[in-house]
């Protein structure tokens, strides 16, 4: 679909975009086959999309893949996606299920009929509120997506911090925001994000994607990242809930002294023991205490 096709649809029904929602549209086929191509995407990958829009994205996803979930909040674009890729509508939001495929979930809700697209599954959905209504098995996904701006961070950290969360994700976000997932120790973008994320995840590769490739043109600089997961995890999954822990006090006041935040919540002896294994001076702030260095800390204090 491109920009005069999507003019034309959002004309033709009369949608008013929201900008709330962060209804920025990709349109360019270039940066969506440059998407496509960083997905390394095969006949038998399953992709998560979240806020498919219009599905310029979707209809290049879905003839590389076996299976694309959709979740879209916006009811009039759930209308016109159901329409365009002749998918019939889910007839509930799946509940609280156990099961080790997400494709068992969601397969027997919709009803593939002559001339509909069986590899796509469709739901009317808030993303973000439906990744945290409970764990679902991801490990066998990718997600490939142009994200809501206004929720692209907890959606990756939500997914991030599931245990079976997907095996590579590919996303369009603010620039900012995408910075902050590439960061390093020192960098201006290093912070909670950096770490949350990266804990899980490798960061790969990041690009720019021009403002004028969007409709409307966005008042923020965009850019997609790639991320793959860490197949072999620097900390046991026990040991996550007390890494964040260190990371958000760690980072709490970004211009004090690391050692003085975690003193408030974790033994002196401990704490000394631990600056002094890593070499880290007793001044040193967050920012310039890498991953790898906050991962033996937490080791260290949660022993």
């Amino acid at each position: 679909m491109n920009l005069s096709e999507m003019r034309d649809v959002l004309a033709r029904r009369d949608i008013q975009l929201t900008k709330s929602l962060g209804q920025n549209f990709l349109h360019d086929r270039n940066q969506l086959q440059k998407i496509v191509e960083a997905a390394e995407l095969t006949k038998v990958d399953k992709i998560l999309e979240i806020g498919p829009g219009l599905g310029p994205l979707t209809e290049l996803l879905l003839e590389k893949a076996v299976e694309v979930l959709a979740i879209e909040m916006d009811g009039r674009l759930v209308e016109f996606l159901r329409e365009h890729f002749k998918v019939g509508q889910a007839s509930r939001l799946p509940g609280e299920r156990d099961s080790a495929s997400i494709g068992k979930i969601f397969s027997p809700t919709l009803t593939a009929r002559a001339g509909e697209t069986p590899a796509l599954l469709l739901l009317h959905a808030d993303a973000l509120k439906f990744l945290r209504g409970g764990k679902r098995d991801w490990s066998d996904w990718k997600l490939v997506s142009n994200l809501p701006y206004s929720v692209a961070s907890p959606i990756l950290v939500e997914l991030a911090q599931n245990p079976q969360r997907p095996k590579r994700i590919v996303a369009t976000l603010q620039l900012e925001v995408a910075q902050r997932l590439m960061a390093k120790a020192d960098d201006d973008d290093y912070g909670v994000l950096t770490l949350l994320v990266q804990l899980r995840y490798e960061p790969k590769k990041i690009f720019k994607i021009p403002a004028d490739c969007f409709f409307p043109v966005p008042d923020v600089d965009s850019a997609c990242v790639i991320l793959e997961r860490r197949e072999k995890q620097l900390l046991p999954g026990e040991k996550h809930p007390a890494f964040e822990k260190i990371v958000k006090c760690a980072f709490s006041q970004r211009r004090k002294m690391m050692l003085k935040l975690l003193k408030a919540v974790w033994p002196v002896e401990k704490l000394e023991r631990g600056f002094a294994e890593l070499g880290l001076s007793p001044q040193a702030r967050a920012e310039t205490v890498s991953l790898e260095q906050f991962v033996r800390l937490t080791q260290i204090l949660a022993a």
